[in-house]
């Protein structure tokens, strides 16, 4: 039996956190995003609502709520700002969720437990200089050294870099398998920030969620605990995928707040500004522009909700978890288009600024934005124009880029994800 109603659980949740939103961050999100500056006690405050632990069970710390209340929440708190989503998205989803399914019951004592609290922050550390989607192109090693790991390597463009206590890390174990690019070479460890060998650091002047912390790590003979391994030698791969999908769900409940975000802003300014007498809300372009919003928001949601049911029932849900997260982000983007664009909302407004400022950064994480769509040679060209395009690839805009060398590149590099449909299943 299909039902679409939120239970009072639920619709609790959703009160508490817009109640929470309209009293703490909306009067000083702008500020923040203005000034690139994290509000630490965001943190606090999110671990007081039971935020960090949402879908945990309650024995291991967290509020022992459901996936729909994880997508929820993810909505919500996108809605005011896309940096306090991500927080969900890497301390949550990408790590805590994934010590709880693949940690030994003494990984989730030390650490799930307070993370779920909120007394420690964790995130996730995949993505290298060098290696994006492309898993197996990641350079850091774990070398095994009696009882412990040494690891070396870099990790770049990691949420809650300089503010996180733990990490979920990926490397390679099998130094032969790395050579051959094989993904049973790798392995995953839960490092912490006091360890020798550790350091963090910010990055500034991003293109969007300018109020988050992003930045990257590097561990230099690094020694981690046998313990401290998650899972088993080889098996790697399998949880950084594992760790991924978890994530792209929540950038999609995620997304789907920041269309209503551009929606809200939008009618409201429209019902209020007038051109040739009337408000413009009257006028034919704009109401498509907004039914547009609408339309998008409403099967952004109904899509994340199938892969929340799916994942409450305990059925595969790899492929409804892409769609969402997929369709989700193409929509914000397109949302705060039409608002931007269009003038629905001025250019000084909060709203504005914050739908203009993070929809096209929203659209990347986890997995590479057009990595979640179907056909790899046709993202792979678009990718490599939009590179071209933008100046990205390492030259001003304009520079000349070998295209086929690029879409080659990134074809290898996709390659790497579709194997989700596979492992999701494992």
């Amino acid at each position: 039996m299909i039902d679409l109603e939120l239970t009072e659980e639920h619709e609790a949740l959703v009160d508490t956190l817009r109640g929470w939103g309209q009293r703490e961050v909306a009067p000083k999100i702008h500020d923040l995003d203005r000034q690139h500056r994290f509000e630490r006690d965001f943190l606090r405050q999110m671990a007081d609502l039971q935020l960090l632990g949402v879908c945990i069970p309650e024995e291991l710390g967290g509020a022992g709520m459901d996936y729909i209340s994880l997508g929820l929440a993810c909505e919500e708190l996108e809605y005011l700002d896309t940096h306090l989503r991500v927080i969900m998205s890497v301390h949550v989803a990408l790590n805590s969720m994934t010590l709880w399914c693949w940690g030994t019951p003494e990984q989730k004592r030390k650490y799930l437990l307070p993370q779920a609290k909120g007394e420690k922050i964790a995130t996730y550390g995949l993505t290298e200089p060098n290696a994006g989607s492309d898993a197996v192109g990641i350079q850091t090693t774990a070398v095994r050294k009696g009882d412990r790991y040494v690891l070396n390597g870099e990790k770049i463009w990691i949420s809650l870099a300089d503010v996180a206590d733990n990490f979920l890390v990926i490397a390679w174990t099998d130094q032969d398998k790395k050579k051959k690019r094989d993904h049973s070479g790798l392995s995953a460890f839960i490092v912490e920030r006091g360890f020798k060998g550790f350091a963090s650091y910010t990055i500034k002047e991003k293109w969007g969620i300018l109020a988050g912390n992003t930045g990257g790590f590097s561990m230099q003979d690094l020694e981690v605990p046998a313990d401290n391994r998650v899972g088993e030698e080889g098996e790697g791969f399998k949880i950084a995928m594992f760790a991924l999908e978890n994530g792209r769900y929540t950038v999609a409940a995620g997304a789907t707040g920041l269309i209503r975000a551009c929606l809200d802003a939008s009618v409201a300014y429209a019902r209020g500004r007038k051109a040739f007498g009337v408000p413009i809300g009257e006028h034919q372009l704009v109401k498509e522009m907004i039914a547009r919003m609408v339309a998008g928001f409403e099967y952004s949601r109904l899509l994340w909700l199938r892969a929340a049911w799916l994942k409450n029932a305990g059925k595969p849900n790899t492929r409804e978890t892409a769609l969402a997260k997929w369709i989700a982000c193409e929509q914000s983007e397109t949302a705060a288009a039409d608002a931007v664009q269009s003038d629905l909302v001025r250019p000084q407004d909060q709203a504005c600024h914050h739908v203009a400022g993070v929809a096209r950064a929203d659209h990347v994480p986890p997995g590479v934005g057009r990595i979640a769509g179907v056909h790899p040679d046709g993202i792979a060209v678009d990718t490599a124009r939009r590179l071209a395009g933008v100046g990205l690839a390492g030259g001003a805009a304009g520079a000349d880029l070998d295209l086929q060398a690029v879409t080659d590149g990134l074809v290898d590099r996709l390659r790497g994800d579709l194997v989700l449909g596979v492992v999701g299943q494992l």
